[in-house]
């Protein structure tokens, strides 16, 4: 199964992704977006962070867990490769998401640049959830 697809959106990117649990779709959605960015290939997963975030529901969850990414990014030039998801775990009024990420800082001459994702969005944010296939559909502002 493939982990994601880019869709066709008029000005920005879209994103299909897919997973058999939550879980994995979550990790194949940060995966999509940093291709986006740059050739993934490229990032070494030498350094660990450790993300922990929360929400009201699955789809804050998403865009939150994609937000914090790009926040590390942008505050502190990390580019990240691979994603581990640990938990995801829901109260009554928040869900919960604790992940290991690694990679490493961004270096100009060994990341090529491809497309600066400004942030993510709302508009259409999408989870389906069936039985061992779970599908996730987003879109990144560039």
């Amino acid at each position: 199964m493939k982990k994601y697809e880019f869709i066709e959106h008029t000005a920005d990117v879209g994103v299909r992704v897919y997973g058999k649990t939550l879980e994995e779709a979550f990790e194949n959605a940060a995966l999509a977006m940093f291709e986006v960015m740059t050739d993934i290939k490229t990032i070494d997963p030498k350094e660990e962070h450790i993300v922990e975030i929360k929400a009201e529901d699955e789809t804050h969850l998403l865009y939150t867990w994609l937000e914090a990414l790009l926040i590390k990014f942008d505050v502190d030039g990390k580019l990240f490769s691979t994603f581990k998801i640990n938990e995801i775990k829901r109260s009554e009024n928040q869900v919960f998401l604790t992940a290991t990420v690694w990679g490493e800082t961004y270096n100009q001459n060994k990341h090529p640049s491809r497309t600066e994702v400004k942030s993510i969005t709302y508009h259409r944010m999408e989870i389906f959830q069936k039985k061992r296939k779970t599908y996730v559909k987003f879109i990144l502002d560039i």
